[in-house]
């Protein structure tokens, strides 16, 4: 058993040659965190009861809630699925997974995956337990990984600059052991992926080949095609304190008859620098606050750094080099239902960028007509 997981960490994974056509299918995947009935919701802490009440929802519109393996055979154009549905997956590994969401989907028969890091199996009061995985399993979950030690961006970051070599050994670490972890002690292979904060480089993508990963997922909202780009595949994450991400997931008004339905074009294309909002992204005001991260950057010239924002033109946009941040706070409202940013600059010896940074969010009006609370 042992020899299968070692091969299935050096195998490279297969990617079909010509891409597939749209076959009009849309799949919401949805990304929950910690459940309580008592504790104050959060961003990342929903209501028990308010759990329940959208898997009722997603039942009561006759939504189908497919399994990860129907999801990956489906992308793989080995079995059909339903035009409309709903993949549900859980991150981290917090124990409410099995207090308070585990009889809620039990009861309603809805297969779930859950994205663990292996740093927080077994890791505490609030982590969930070998024997609790085990039993979930066992009544319709599977096994997802989430790195070794959930880093952040920043961290990601810290190893970038130690140089190529580090950085590799660290997404060893992050991405190899904690797969090998998780398939030894489940007895079950692990093809997927939840990028932790939903932070990607080109360098995990590469990684991700190498380590036997199929499909992995960020937190860019969006629904999922069949031609969806299976490295950097969209997911709604839930929210706590904001119902809208969920209403956004469960519309499905467009899937049918737009190749393009619930996607921003270009959404999820990996960019050069972490930005903000990020691609794709739902923002609750018309104002925000768009920036670009510049700390892994090498060869540019702040002082050539520009900024065009759609409805604005170029715009005056600031360069911190405390924190290598390039942003500018927009001066007044947004008002259409997406926004486009592009952002160009020249390298030190003043050669222009080969291709400039850009990236498309939306804006969820409704909710940014709403005074601040």
């Amino acid at each position: 058993m042992l020899a299968t997981y070692a091969i299935s960490q050096v195998a490279p994974v297969e990617q079909p040659q010509t891409p597939p056509t749209d076959d009009g299918v849309r799949v919401a995947v949805l990304g929950y965190h910690e459940f309580s009935e008592t504790e104050p919701e959060t961003a990342m802490r929903i209501r028990t009861s308010k759990f329940r009440e959208q898997l009722e929802t997603i039942r009561e519109l006759g939504l189908a809630v497919i399994s990860m393996s129907d999801f990956i055979a489906w992308k793989k154009g080995e079995k059909t699925i339903p035009a409309k549905a709903i993949v549900i997956t859980i991150d981290d590994g917090w124990k409410s997974v099995y207090t308070d969401a585990y009889p809620v989907l039990k009861e309603f028969g809805y297969p779930y995956t859950i994205y663990l890091y292996k740093d927080y199996v077994d890791g505490g009061s609030k982590a969930l337990t070998t024997a609790m995985i085990k039993e979930m399993i066992k009544n319709g979950a599977t096994v997802g990984c989430h790195s070794s030690s959930h880093p952040y961006p920043q961290t990601v970051k810290k190893y970038i600059s130690r140089g190529e070599k580090e950085y590799d050994q660290f997404l060893d670490v992050e991405m190899s052991d904690s797969k090998r972890f998780l398939e030894q002690k489940f007895k079950k292979n692990i093809p997927t992926y939840a990028y932790p904060g939903g932070f990607f480089t080109d360098e995990m993508l590469r990684k991700a080949d190498l380590v036997g990963y199929s499909h992995l997922f960020t937190v860019q909202p969006g629904k999922v095609k069949i031609d969806s780009p299976n490295n950097i595949l969209p997911r709604y994450i839930i929210l706590g304190n904001y119902d809208k991400i969920f209403e956004f997931a469960i519309n499905f008004r467009d899937a049918a008859a737009d190749s393009s339905a619930g996607m921003i074009e270009g959404a999820a294309k990996p960019l050069e620098f972490p930005v903000n909002p990020q691609p794709g992204a739902i923002v609750n005001t018309r104002t925000p606050n768009i920036e670009v991260d510049l700390n892994t950057a090498t060869n540019i010239d702040p002082k050539t750094l520009k900024m065009h924002v759609g409805g604005f033109g170029e715009v005056p946009a600031n360069y911190a080099s405390a924190g290598k941040l390039f942003s500018w706070q927009v001066n007044r409202n947004l008002r259409n239902k997406t926004c486009d940013v592009i952002v160009t600059w020249k390298d030190l010896e003043g050669n222009p960028a080969s291709k400039p940074l850009e990236w498309t969010f939306q804006i969820d009006r409704d909710a940014a007509y709403l005074p601040n609370e």
